[in-house]
């Protein structure tokens, strides 16, 4: 007789001199249903173990699949070797959070899915036709230097078209407050678009702003000066 067969037999009553008997036969059958239960409860977590095991295979190949490309792409970016290896408290912290099971472990795979996840919204964000991926010299002349050549642009412009007198000397004198201007736009520019992230300091390269802002204007104002004491 099987413990499934014994599970589904009903206690049998004592009657008269078979106390002893159906006493033992009792406990017998109390017993083998509590092991009946173990085993069926041992049987549904071994396989729900192995479900766990199977999924978190599934996961760490998958997670695998998407590190590789991104440690790539990262060591074309410049980022050294050595940075993209786990140091030893990192592994200690690892394994400390693994020893709960193929539970514990799936749980954590899933979070690196989401950590790679977030790493490669990151790379995408700062792809190299992003200005906000490039150096903030580049990036912010972009900015500076529209800025820097509107006056004088206007200031030749005036110049041009009615020569020597006092429109071009009006034009002149009101173009030179307006490398500050533009210097003053181009820094509040340069934090509205390019944004830094979190935790990180925005370069507005002052000094070269400020350069790029003045160079054009000074040019054009001697070039019309001088025209003006020639005229």
């Amino acid at each position: 007789m099987s413990l499934d067969d014994v599970s589904t037999v009903p206690t049998v009553r004592p009657r008269g001199g078979d106390e002893p008997v159906a006493a033992a036969w009792t406990d017998y059958v109390a017993a083998a249903r509590q092991l009946d239960g173990v085993r069926r409860g041992a049987a549904t977590a071994a396989a729900e173990q192995a479900r766990a095991v199977e999924a978190a295979r599934e996961e760490l190949a998958g997670v695998h699949a998407r590190l590789a490309p991104q440690q790539a792409r990262l060591r074309e970016l410049g980022v050294p070797a050595i940075s993209l290896a786990p140091t030893p408290p990192e592994v200690t912290e690892a394994a400390r959070s693994m020893v709960g099971g193929p539970a514990a472990v799936l749980a954590a795979l899933r979070a690196a899915r989401g950590w790679a996840d977030a790493a490669d919204a990151a790379l995408v964000a700062r792809g190299p036709l992003r200005p906000a991926a490039w150096p903030p010299a580049v990036r912010n002349v972009l900015l500076y230097g529209p800025l820097a050549l509107v006056v004088p642009v206007l200031q030749l412009v005036v110049f041009l078209v009615t020569g020597v007198g006092v429109a071009s000397a009006v034009a002149l004198v009101v173009g030179l407050p307006m490398p500050a201007v533009a210097f003053a736009v181009g820094w509040v520019g340069v934090g509205r678009l390019f944004p830094p992230e979190s935790g990180v300091r925005l370069d507005r390269t002052p000094r070269l702003g400020a350069l790029v802002c003045l160079v054009p204007a000074v040019l054009v104002a001697a070039g019309i000066m001088l025209a003006l004491l020639a005229g």
